[in-house]
């Protein structure tokens, strides 16, 4: 399925009945040939923007997977890169790939840092997070960066009511929810439930101070609005 060497259909399916740590932990092998990968346009952009923000000395990459997010911290971090994510199975794919680099198994509800790092960022985690659970991730984060540091993350503006995208990700959205009102253990991904303004206000109540900057590499929208965000949250000094 996508790709000769993704996942079959059969494995997804086994996938989505397990719960998130496990079904990540059988999808890690054929991870990075799914659509589920962040795209390299989405790094690029992300360390473009960021690098007039710096300079960085060391960076956490959360919820880091096999490790896609190096692309972005390589080049802004020269002091250390350190990946945390709860499922081995995508840590080890990570620790083969860069070895140079720490990985670290943790909940990100639950981060093991503390005033460590000067440029955190994350991508394509958050649907994997209650809206419940958002205070003690953003807290976790906040606690790990140094005063002044800097937490970023793209974030794609929500496509208009009634069009094919939006009608699509309600369906799996509803799905998901059928999914996890019949069957355990839950299997949490969602992708509307991480609008940007309650994401502003969680950010704020964390501690953070919050701008965004418009990625114009996708676009913008008919009312002007860009397409995608990359919101930056600072610890304060």
């Amino acid at each position: 399925m996508f790709s000769s060497q993704g996942p079959t259909a059969r494995e997804l399916a086994v996938q989505a009945l397990s719960s998130v740590e496990r079904g990540y932990d059988l999808l890690a092998p054929t991870f990075d040939h799914t659509p589920f990968r962040t795209p390299d346009l989405f790094l690029d952009a992300t360390a473009a923007a960021l690098r007039r923000y710096g300079p960085y000395g060391t960076g956490l990459d959360v919820c880091c997977g096999t490790g896609a997010g190096v692309r972005v911290l390589d080049a802004l971090c020269p002091r250390g890169i350190t990946g945390t994510d709860f499922s081995e199975g995508m840590l080890e794919l990570a620790r083969k790939e860069y070895p140079e680099h720490g990985w670290v198994r943790a909940d990100a509800r639950a981060l093991p840092f503390e005033a460590e790092f000067d440029l955190a960022v994350s991508f394509g985690a958050f649907g994997h997070f209650l809206p419940a659970e958002r205070p003690a991730l953003f807290g976790g984060v906040h606690r790990a960066l140094r005063p002044g540091g800097l937490f970023a993350f793209p974030i794609a503006a929500p496509p208009r009511i009634g069009t094919p995208w939006y009608l699509a990700l309600a369906g799996f959205d509803a799905a998901m929810r059928l999914r996890n009102a019949v069957w355990r253990p839950p299997f949490v991904m969602y992708y509307r439930t991480f609008p940007l303004e309650p994401v502003r206000a969680d950010l704020v109540a964390a501690g953070f101070t919050v701008d965004t900057l418009a990625l114009e590499e996708f676009g913008r929208r008919r009312d002007g609005s860009p397409r995608c965000r990359l919101v930056l949250a600072r610890r304060p000094r």
